[in-house]
């Protein structure tokens, strides 16, 4: 029997039970990204698409930036390239809308944003990167 008990029971626990549909984003591990010295088929397959990706921030090269790049373990400085040949194999370079907001470099984040792949120098510092996110936001 349908009764107001049943249906204000109902109506208040649905938010509880939708909210596992709207699962977060699946996280990707920054070594998922790369097989040994290449791209992996996973990066190739995620260019253009939002994702999602786990490490540490490591210093920013300069202050005031809107980038910075996400480490797979804690770096204490930046790992700032030259060429493309020596583009590490366990770094993503992060570009964000705002300014960013510098984070301890031992602490773990998470980062969300529009996957590219190819060489792509910042015009403001130099700094080379073959893969990265853009439009990204962190946590």
């Amino acid at each position: 029997m349908f009764t107001r008990r049943t249906f204000l029971s109902a109506a208040l626990s649905a938010p509880l039970i939708a909210r596992p549909a709207l699962a977060a984003q699946e996280v990707i591990k920054l070594r998922h990204l790369y097989d040994r010295k290449a791209l992996s088929d996973l990066a190739r397959a995620s260019e253009g698409k939002r994702i999602a990706v786990d490490g540490y921030m490591a210093p920013p090269l300069k202050a005031e930036s809107n980038f910075f790049v996400l480490t797979r373990r804690p770096m204490s400085v930046c790992p700032f390239c030259e060429t493309e040949a020596d583009w590490p194999n366990d770094i993503l370079a992060v570009y964000t809308k705002r300014t960013v907001d510098v984070v301890p470099y031992n602490v773990k984040i998470v980062t969300s944003g529009v996957l590219e792949l190819g060489a792509y120098r910042d015009p403001e510092t130099g700094f080379l990167s073959m893969v990265r996110l853009a439009d990204a936001s962190y946590d």
